[in-house]
């Protein structure tokens, strides 16, 4: 029986060596990012702790010939704060296959559209409460059935996504972008015809310089639903000092909610190149009722 147990310790102990071994291209990547936040909407004020997507992944490539390289990325929301998400414990985010080399990478499967991707860092409150996907638009998604193309890195970039739509009496989508990029300055513009929903159209522009301490970004978009167009506009600031950093960020917009308006401030505070904590104030408002704020304070570790 002794024997036995060695000889299976042993077994597992190679497999898992050669587990490793196949996988040295491969790693597992993530963020824990967890608040503790008061939110005060529509005069009902209550304390959350809330898990800001929060994910874990697994990516990695392979070298083939002809100068080609494998690529793949499978990566999952999770929900930090109570372990559920919508009824599940994992929940989809970008998980794609493709194949890179010197004229670009192609990549099929279910991920952030270049419209998404086009607002490189300008959003200083992502996945908090102020997020300009909670505050100004609707167009920035994570699209199933996509194949997709990037031209080589360089200071300007292309991405083209053909979206289907797998109905044949529903158009299939397009998402562009194009982007202008230096060590200081980023511009990019971007467009999305049936992405949203069929029918829809929006256009996205962007500005974003660094100078020293301090980033300044800007972003402009309009959308047409197919029965009105409506406008946005986001302006975005930080300082970095020492291990602080602090933000502010303001925009208002007509596309989620008539007259909307939103204004926020933080603080970020580094422990460690992969760890932080974080504070933030976010206020929403619209002519059509809402009034709410949130007010919370967090921390983010990276892996």
């Amino acid at each position: 029986m002794k024997h036995k147990t060695i000889k299976q310790y042993t077994t597992a102990a190679a497999l898992l060596a050669g587990a490793t071994w196949a996988m040295a291209d491969a790693s597992i990547y993530g963020k824990a990012n967890v608040s503790f936040q008061i939110a005060d909407e529509n005069d009902e004020t209550a304390t959350e702790v809330v898990s800001n997507a929060s994910r874990i992944g697994l990516k990695g490539s392979e070298e083939l010939d002809g100068g080609l390289k494998a690529i793949y990325q499978f990566e999952f929301q999770v929900a930090v704060d109570d372990g559920d998400n919508g009824g599940e414990t994992f929940s989809q985010r970008n998980i794609f296959v493709g194949l890179q080399g010197n004229m670009g990478t192609v990549k099929v499967g279910h991920f952030d559209t270049p419209f998404k991707s086009a607002q490189n860092k300008i959003d200083l409150f992502n996945d908090l409460e102020g997020d300009i996907n909670n505050t100004i638009t609707y167009n920035d998604n994570r699209e199933s059935n996509t194949v997709s193309y990037s031209s080589p890195n360089g200071p300007v970039g292309v991405t083209v996504a053909y979206i289907s739509s797998e109905d044949e009496d529903v158009d299939n989508g397009i998402s562009a972008a194009v982007n202008f990029s230096t060590d200081d300055l980023y511009l990019a513009v971007a467009v999305d015809q049936n992405v949203e929903a069929e029918g829809t159209e929006a256009v996205r522009g962007i500005i974003q310089y660094t100078l020293g301490d301090l980033q300044l970004g800007g972003l402009v978009e309009q959308s047409d639903d197919g029965v009105e167009t409506t406008d946005a506009l986001l302006v975005s600031a930080q300082y970095k000092i020492d291990s602080w950093a602090l933000k502010a960020q303001v925009g208002t917009s007509d596309i989620r909610e008539e007259g909307g308006e939103t204004f926020s401030l933080g603080a970020d505070y580094t422990l460690a190149k992969s760890v932080k904590l974080f504070g933030y104030h976010t206020a929403l408002e619209s002519d059509q009722g809402t009034d709410n704020s949130y007010t919370g304070v967090g921390i983010e570790y990276k892996f």
